[in-house]
């Protein structure tokens, strides 16, 4: 049974909370311009060469699918592998399937610096090429390495900054959370999301910037600017202050999410990737012959300011752009968003609080209305004037291939939305959420995106 949390912070905590507030605020920042930004972030890309290729898999470079299982594994061991997962749910739409899943077991360090300039906080971001992302280049945490990666696996140089989140050099830490990623994608990974204050001087590397919260929270109106690691780091900001009129009280959501938790009959089991059933294999991917969910491929990568300037590796290519959309409405006066509780093959807990929407509307495109996610069709007939925020932003770049998600906050009506949703979708308020963020695997990386929108002060729900 899940254990109590205190939903609500001390009186210690009040003044990180005003600042942070404070500094969502701040649209400009002491050490670059907003309006010079986009030049900064333009020259960083032509500074270096990037650029990725699909290859068959028998060109993957250090990378085999191992005899008898099929497994798709690095010659150290480490890194990832790519094996199958069967799942059987007791409950919803798709009650069996098997597929291929990401395993990797180490928990990497997603990091962010920050520091006060002027009595202003900024954060430490990085310009930071993944092979996956869309556009290459997006703004990435300080530090984002796995632990791989940080230990020296690769053989590369070292990863920059490090010291200030690890060893005796470290700065004063202000926020340290275990966290999920994507639970479809990932079997049971878990990241350190950290923010950490600098207690020396830091002088930023030529890919470094300084930047406000405020700041921060203009480039996440922006497609494919900010990346999926800094967007989960920011969600853990302990930002929200208690409010008075939630509908639920936290006793009463933390007991709902308990008894959601418990109803799922689940037997989730690692199998050989060569067994799953659905899939096929060819020199190019690993897929389902209808085309639907998603395929494995395979990259070679150049890079010249990562730690290691070339590889190879595998990557999870979706087949279409996802949805993920909180729907929004005033309850006694107060913004309340509509959760639900999401189950998802590799989450540690098999549920987390996820928003509203979380789908990608192709894989179900060919459903009658009734059968289709609850709300889907609601959110994607929203006329603008309802939709408070709208946003494409990119998943994890490092692992997914072109995964993109159209992030939404919608307005509904009562009559839209009863007082009473459907089972598996409860009514909870920003401060229940972002006290929650600070504890880990009650929220998914989806619902920590959209509620770093709401720290950064992108969107205003009242």
């Amino acid at each position: 049974m899940t254990a109590a949390i205190a939903l609500h912070p001390r009186a210690d905590d009040a003044l990180p909370h005003r600042l942070w507030r404070s500094a969502a605020q701040t649209a400009e920042g002491h050490m670059i311009r907003t309006a010079d930004f986009r030049a900064w972030f333009a020259g960083r890309a032509r500074a270096h060469r990037f650029r990725v290729d699909r290859i068959v898999f028998d060109d993957l470079d250090a990378w085999s699918f191992a005899p008898g299982t099929g497994n798709l594994r690095h010659r150290t061991g480490r890194f990832f592998s790519v094996e199958g997962l069967s799942i059987a749910l007791g409950d919803g739409e798709v009650r069996s399937w098997e597929q291929p899943i990401i395993h990797q077991p180490e928990a990497g360090i997603l990091g962010i610096l920050t520091k006060d300039f002027d009595g202003v906080p900024h954060f430490l971001l990085q310009a930071k090429m993944e092979p996956g992302n869309p556009n290459q280049l997006q703004l990435s945490p300080t530090v984002q390495a796995t632990r791989s990666n940080y230990t020296g696996v690769h053989r590369g140089a070292g990863v920059r900054y490090l010291e200030h989140f690890a060893g005796p050099r470290r700065g004063r830490v202000l926020v340290d959370v275990l966290q999920s990623e994507h639970g479809s994608w990932f079997y049971r990974k878990s990241n350190r999301n950290m923010l950490v204050e600098a207690t020396s001087e830091v002088v930023p590397h030529e890919d470094f910037c300084w930047l406000t919260l405020g700041q921060i929270g203009e480039l996440l109106s922006l497609d494919n600017v900010v990346n999926m690691d800094t967007r989960t780091v920011l969600a853990c900001l302990p930002m929200a202050a208690p409010e008075a009129g939630a509908v639920h009280s936290d006793a009463e959501l933390q007991s709902w999410f308990t008894v959601e938790r418990s109803r799922w009959n689940t037997v989730i089991e690692c199998k050989p990737l060569a067994g799953i059933a659905g899939w096929e294999r060819d020199a190019f991917s690993v897929h389902r012959p209808d085309g639907r969910y998603f395929r494995l491929v395979a990259v070679s990568v150049e890079a010249s300011n990562r730690e290691v300037t070339s590889w190879s590796q595998p990557l999870i290519e979706p087949t279409g752009t996802g949805v993920a959309a909180f729907l929004v409405r005033d309850i006694g006066g107060v913004p309340h968003l509509l959760v639900q509780a999401k189950p998802e093959a590799g989450l540690l807990d098999t549920v987390e609080l996820a928003p509203t929407v979380q789908c990608n509307p192709a894989n179900s495109a060919h459903l009658p209305a009734e059968d289709r996610p609850p709300f889907l069709d609601l959110v994607l007939a929203a006329p603008a004037e309802r939709i408070r925020y709208e946003a494409l932003h990119s998943e994890e770049g490092g692992r997914f291939l072109n995964a993109e998600s159209r992030y939404l906050f919608v307005d509904v009506t009562e009559d839209e939305v009863a007082p009473q949703p459907p089972a598996g979708f409860t009514w909870a308020t920003v401060g229940q959420l972002g006290a929650l963020s600070g504890h880990g695997h009650y929220l998914n990386v989806q619902t920590r995106t959209l509620l770093s929108c709401l720290n950064a002060g992108t969107v205003r729900l009242s």
